[in-house]
């Protein structure tokens, strides 16, 4: 029954669907041509695709002349010898002393240092009378700072420094603390011997597993 059933329904799917070749369309016959060895038909230069290419060749054409007769002195204005000599000059030796500002939120040291690298002062807020909590303060720190320039002067160093730069490090609140001395009356004497600013904190990139934050309460 199912044998029957089966070509029945072939039969009639077969009925119904149009021979493959009635469906393409009627290919055309190339023998002629191909046979008759003609050349092709030469390129039109009026072309829209051909016009297109020959403005953009003579754009480029254009461009590269440009930039052959263009030279660095036409490009980049002022005194170009100075910017040549730019990069030499960073690796000239070092002839500003340096006021280190180590600022967290503990404790703020402030240390001033040849343009060797050997240290001249080196304070932080126990050793202007704070102990304790009271060493992280925004307090603390702008009393450093004040005993830092005062000590300068009394030390009679004032004269040795003709060029100053200030590296923080840290973002306690001693950082803003001696900023604003140095802005203040305490750093009249040394603002403007000040040339460079710069900034040493730490950035951590990936590295070992940070220290679980303490939680209050």
């Amino acid at each position: 029954m199912s044998q029957h059933t089966a070509l029945r329904a072939f039969r009639t799917f077969t009925s119904h669907v149009r021979p493959l070749h009635a469906s393409l369309p009627r290919a055309r016959c190339l023998s002629h041509t191909a046979s008759s060895g003609a050349p092709p038909p030469p390129p039109n230069d009026n072309a829209p695709g051909n016009k297109q290419a020959q403005e953009l060749d003579s754009l480029m054409s254009n461009v590269g002349a440009g930039f052959r007769r263009a030279s660095l002195s036409n490009i980049i204005p002022g005194n170009l010898q100075a910017l040549q000599n730019l990069v030499m000059r960073e690796w000239e030796e070092d002839d500003k002393h340096k006021l280190h500002i180590y600022a967290h939120k503990h404790n703020t040291h402030i240390t001033l240092s040849k343009p060797n690298r050997d240290a001249l002062i080196s304070v932080s807020c126990g050793n202007v009378g704070f102990r304790k909590a009271g060493r992280g303060t925004y307090d603390a720190g702008y009393q450093l700072a004040a005993f830092v320039m005062s000590r300068i002067q009394d030390k009679g160093l004032l004269p040795q420094i003709k060029k100053l730069e200030l590296v923080y490090r840290g973002f306690g609140p001693g950082r803003e603390a001696v900023t604003k001395a140095l802005l203040g009356n305490e750093g009249k004497n040394i603002r403007n011997l000040i040339v460079k600013l710069s900034d040493s904190t730490r950035l951590k990139f990936g590295g070992v597993r940070s220290k679980k934050p303490r939680r209050l309460g």
